[in-house]
């Protein structure tokens, strides 16, 4: 894990359904509508909220920029 790794984490299923503890995993990884891709550094914090959500995420590793 580099300083700076990013990660790209798209909303790909609907937390409907689910408990509330993981709807707010959601949103405080800044997803609210389906389909949405955000970016954030590669810690071990936002492993864990993905960890905890991985069912409804999908997680790439950004590319590096030159």
């Amino acid at each position: 894990m580099s300083k700076s790794a990013r990660l790209w984490v798209t909303y790909s299923k609907s937390a409907i359904g689910y408990s509330r503890d993981q709807k707010a995993t959601v949103e405080a990884l800044g997803l609210t509508r389906l389909h949405q891709t955000v970016e954030h550094a590669d810690t071990p914090q936002i492993r864990g909220m993905i960890h905890k959500v991985q069912h409804l995420v999908k997680v790439a590793e950004a590319e590096k920029s030159a």
